[in-house]
């Protein structure tokens, strides 16, 4: 049995999150508008045995397969949004889970920053791997977990509005997401995200409660 973190699909790639997994996704490079599933689990390991179903019953491409210290995170991609859901139903099934299964996503931080001090500006463009910030524009920094749901954020709050993606983190204890643009952009972004977690938490497993030490 495996423990699902993460299980969400997108429908189309927006530009700037596309251009950013193919900056950092070690396989096949996804294309704009294609489809995309994102999956994490536990224990990492297993992303094998996920990754070997999805590729045997759908045709589709692996972006991303990370295998860290305690998770695994696949990223698939295909022009055909039925052929990602294809993969995605084969991975449930194998393991008798439904997408009701997967750990409801919760968001630990959802800041914005106004007014971008220069040397703050400077800071953040010297970690990210995908657009750029200026002096004077708005911050906005998001952290969730499990990580592999800030994907999902990038791609609906550059759906909402004209923001620059800089960063996001997919894997890992924490998902994180920068993101940087004109004020009223920036708050535009952060509602979607919020509203998009509302619906991923309606329709997912409460969050396991914290182990409690003896």
């Amino acid at each position: 049995m495996i423990e699902l973190r993460t299980f969400t699909y997108i429908d189309i790639l927006q530009p700037q999150l596309t251009g950013f997994l193919q900056t950092v996704a070690p396989g096949y490079l996804p294309l704009e508008g294609e489809a995309a599933l994102f999956v994490e689990i536990a224990p990492g390991l297993s992303v094998n045995v996920i990754t070997d179903v999805a590729l045997k019953h759908a045709a589709v491409t692996p972006g991303m397969m990370i295998v860290e210290r305690a998770f695994g995170v696949l990223q698939l991609q295909s022009a055909d949004q039925g052929q990602i859901r294809a993969a995605g139903d084969a991975i449930l099934e194998h393991f008798g889970l439904s997408i009701a299964d997967r750990q409801a996503p919760q968001i630990h931080t959802s800041q914005i920053i106004t007014g971008l001090d220069g040397h703050q500006a400077m800071l953040l463009n010297k970690m990210r791997h995908g657009d750029m910030c200026a002096e004077g524009d708005a911050l906005y920094f998001f952290e969730c977990e499990p990580a592999g749901y800030a994907c999902i954020a990038a791609n609906e709050a550059e759906k909402a509005a004209r923001v620059r993606l800089l960063e996001v983190m997919t894997f890992g204890a924490y998902g994180r997401l920068y993101l940087a643009g004109g004020e009223a952009e920036i708050e535009e972004a952060a509602k979607a995200i919020a509203t998009c977690f509302e619906e991923l938490r309606a329709s997912s497993a409460p969050a396991p409660a914290p182990a409690r030490k003896a």
